[in-house]
């Protein structure tokens, strides 16, 4: 994987950069659309890439370890044969699968055993087989397999808990380095900085994942519970040690103000389950604010879903249509608000990314984080 900057923000740390792979260039800052068992969730791969215009997707490795399973994955010649994208797939390494277990799993040096959310039968992740599961799957950006923090959570914890994800790098990186792809394309392994929100144990752990020298580094352990200033704060912190030469990944974030804000800081990349989750339950994500879809306010308004949008279903379809799908449990309903807050929130990247380049990105930052948080 190579990682060029285009350029940077006079008055922040924002930078627009390009990532190239195998399976193409992406434009950074990027928002990856959360595909957790190889699909985004009531969307087709030809919107995806057509109205949404996404250009990196999300696999989960716990979820498609378990099915449709690595033998299935691996006779379809890998993950991007199997769900019929072409693009650039990432993997996160089920970390924090096996974190959010926490009833049902056992986390030790040698690795988490977890029982199947699907039925109940036992199994071991270690850093070895992770990085194994992850070749079969075959995702151009593979992570690290690491423990995933709580909020909150005692110093002491935090503490031998960053201390054994960064021994599980080590075992990551000596089993990566060792072994090939399968499929004939280069994967790119991101170690994933942790400490939760202590400072001390966040700067340890960024300088310990800056001096394993990886393509790509990764943020996790934060949109866990934290308050937002906390988040800010520790993802301040991490991007002023990692190599500014190299992409940064926040893992799990988040609302458009989140993004924004973190984009400031110096983040190239993020992924969340929000855009998809929060419009199955009526939630809207415009430039204007936030829209809840089902209040009676909107029964009878029959305008566009979003006028100022160009995709197809915000024009097609009114307010009034979609509340009432989603009041109706109709599957369309799910489908459009899904494919709004999607072409959205890569929408607002891609100007993100214009403002950086144009040399005025906190000035309309600043005016973005008001607008987005306003309820209509």
């Amino acid at each position: 994987m190579k990682f060029d900057l285009v350029a940077t923000d006079n008055a922040s740390s924002a930078r627009a950069g390009l990532m190239q792979t195998d399976h193409g260039t992406i434009e950074t800052p990027i928002f990856m659309p959360v595909g957790t068992a190889g699909t985004v969730k009531a969307v087709h791969q030809r919107e995806l890439k057509e109205d949404i215009e996404a250009q990196i997707i999300l696999g989960n490795t716990y979820h498609l370890y378990l099915r449709p399973g690595l033998d299935t994955i691996q006779k379809a010649g890998g993950i991007h044969k199997f769900n019929g994208w072409e693009r650039p797939i990432l993997t996160d390494s089920g970390g924090y699968q096996v974190y959010s277990l926490a009833d049902i799993r056992k986390i030790k040096e040698h690795g988490a055993t977890f029982q199947s959310h699907i039925d109940g039968s036992k199994h071991l992740f270690t850093p070895e087989n992770v990085m194994d599961i992850q070749r079969v799957i075959g995702a151009d950006i593979i992570m690290a397999f690491d423990e995933c923090t709580p909020y909150p959570c005692d110093y002491s914890y935090a503490r031998k808990s960053m201390e054994m994800t960064h021994r599980w790098l080590k075992r990551c990186c000596e089993r990566f380095d060792t072994t090939e792809g399968l499929y004939g394309y280069n994967q790119t392994l991101f170690p994933i900085v942790q400490g939760s929100t202590y400072k001390d144990l966040r700067i340890r752990s960024a300088e310990t994942i800056a001096s394993f020298e990886r393509e790509g580094n990764a943020i996790g352990g934060l949109s866990v519970g934290e308050p937002a200033p906390e988040m800010y704060e520790m993802t301040e912190i991490v991007c002023n040690i990692l190599p500014k030469a190299k992409p940064r990944y926040l893992m799990g974030v988040g609302t458009p103000m989140n993004i924004l804000e973190c984009i400031a800081l110096g983040i190239d990349m993020f992924d969340c389950v929000m855009p998809t989750r929060n419009a199955r339950n009526g939630m809207l994500f415009t430039k204007h604010g936030i829209i809840n879809i089902k209040n009676e306010k909107w029964k009878n308004d029959f305008s566009p879903i979003d006028e100022t949008s160009d995709l197809y279903a915000d024009q097609v379809y009114t307010k009034a249509y979609l509340r009432h799908l989603l009041q109706s449990k109709e599957i369309l309903g799910a489908q459009i608000a899904s494919l709004h807050n999607l072409h959205f929130y890569l929408w607002l990247v891609k100007e993100a990314r214009m403002h950086i380049i144009q040399g005025d990105f906190i000035q309309w930052k600043n005016k973005m984080v008001v607008d987005m948080a306003k309820r209509l």
